[in-house]
């Protein structure tokens, strides 16, 4: 037997710290290697982590809603290995390696047992093979009546003392509880609408089997905590109370990328509003082919296909500016960022090689990458290393916005809502009326380091060339 610790990996790019969302396992438990023990929060996702080990869960050492830096033990695990130690080898985590040791003999001493370890998914170490229930101990008394009689009556060191044998019992029934949870299972939108709403999820006794609260059940809370009755009357919930927010997770990471290129790139905003009556008829006519039946076709995809064109035609507009270097580094490729907002806060997912891509799988690409971010399941990578971006501000019902760059870019496109509107439209005899159309308001934020007042107005006119006539440009 062997209680071992598993420490939190960095699971990024160089990540050094991640909040305890919730754990799925209790002390007592049985786990396999691969797992799911606990999900976790960084400044870039929500990701859920296996466990290396399989054995019997002793203790958890970090509580739900504390922030830890990568490294830290957070649970301990009993197995059945015969390696003794109370940590985990120094491959169950890259902090492992980075001045932490393990408590035990050293790993080459078991060469035959090291070939047998298999991989963990997400690559943060390896783990023994075996999953087989742990052998129980047995009890210290007749350890003693076994053990041999000293030979020679000579001091010598003490030998260590064995550790004391866990017992771990489940009750044949469930057992009345008397104190309320330490863990609750929800999931992280769930958990986020709690914490929104002022709930306590361990004061709500689930409804599902399972024993995962669902959103309705944390409505239903937060009306009875808002309205209270005195008597036959509704109390009237208090308002304007003041409260703090912890600033950390992806509200943190984005406040820090914000300040850092707000007051690094010097930034410049263009506005153009224009005539889109056609791009909206061909968003109709697309969503009438067949060709587009089990996609979503919205304004966005030709934003983003207009943008992609214009970025064609000025490929010094998806650039960076490279400090160290001295150099404007013009990209190759464009990882086209669309901001999202979701309950963990704003974040820019991108689609890599979108230029490359035709209308038809922009449109896939665009769907999967705004549906997995409101999840809250965004891959690490597809946070990283975009190079121009689009916020889509329209949705709220703004004309448009000054939008800040995201490092590392020197472009972002503030796309306002669509709405009818008067407008003069001349015909082809020059005669021009007022007619009601589909107008919007575009807003181009750029650093002006590496892109000047005449390069950024092409640009935008260009996109907007797009939108105004869109079947003449992408013929």
């Amino acid at each position: 037997m062997a209680i071992k610790q598993f420490r939190l990996p960095d699971v990024g790019e160089g990540l050094t710290e991640a909040e305890i969302l919730q754990w799925v396992v209790a002390v007592g438990d049985e786990v396999k290697v691969n797992q799911t023990l606990v999900e976790i929060e960084t400044a870039k996702a929500a990701v859920e982590l296996p466990s290396p080990f399989a054995g019997v869960v002793r203790e958890l050492l970090v509580e739900q809603g504390s922030t830890v830096d990568v490294g830290t033990p957070i649970i301990s695990i009993e197995t059945a290995d015969a390696e003794p130690g109370g940590s985990a080898p120094a491959a169950a985590a890259p902090a492992a390696s980075n001045g932490s040791s393990s408590s035990g003999p050293s790993q080459g001493s078991s060469g035959g047992a090291e070939a047998k370890r298999e991989p963990v998914l997400v690559g943060y170490g390896v783990a023994h093979g075996s999953t087989k229930r742990r052998s129980r101990k047995p009890a210290p008394a007749q350890e003693a009546a076994v053990a041999p009689a000293p030979v020679v009556p000579t001091p010598a060191p003490a030998p260590a003392a064995p550790p004391t044998p866990i017992r771990v019992e489940r009750p044949a029934a469930p057992e009345p509880v008397t104190t309320r949870p330490t863990y609750v299972l929800a999931k992280p939108l769930v958990r986020k609408l709690a914490k929104d709403l002022g709930v306590d999820l361990t004061t709500i006794a689930p409804e599902r089997e399972d024993g995962v609260i669902t959103r309705e059940e944390v409505e239903r809370a937060a009306a009875r905590v808002t309205a209270p009755r005195v008597g036959s009357h509704p109390m009237i919930p208090a308002v304007g109370e003041t409260r703090r927010v912890p600033i950390k997770g992806v509200r943190k990471a984005t406040a820090a990328a914000m300040v850092s290129s707000a007051f690094t790139a010097p930034h410049v905003t263009e506005f153009l509003t224009l005539d889109v009556t056609r791009t909206m008829k061909l968003v109709a006519r697309l969503k009438a082919l067949p060709e587009f039946a089990d996609v979503k076709v919205s304004p966005l995809l030709l934003i983003a296909k207009a943008l992609l064109l214009a970025v064609a035609k000025h490929p010094e507009v998806n650039a960076s500016w490279d400090e160290a270097a001295q150099e404007i580094v013009i990209h190759g490729s464009v990882n086209l960022g669309i901001a999202a907002a979701t309950p963990r806060g704003l974040i820019v997912p991108n689609i890599k090689g979108a230029e490359r891509l035709p209308l038809r799988d922009l449109a896939v690409a665009l769907g999967q990458l705004t549906a997995t971010a409101r999840e809250g399941k965004t891959a690490l990578e597809d946070l990283t290393g975009g190079t121009i971006t689009i916020t889509n501000v329209g949705v709220f019902g703004v004309d448009t916005g000054t939008p800040i760059l995201n490092p590392g870019e020197a472009a972002i496109l503030a796309f306002g809502a669509i709405k009818q509107q008067p407008w003069v439209v001349t015909d082809k005899h020059g005669k021009a009326k007022i007619k009601p159309r589909w107008v919007t308001t575009l807003g181009l934020s750029f650093d002006h380091r590496l892109i000047d007042g005449e390069l950024g107005s092409k640009f935008l006119r260009d996109i907007g060339r797009v939108l105004a006539d869109p079947v003449v440009s992408l013929v």
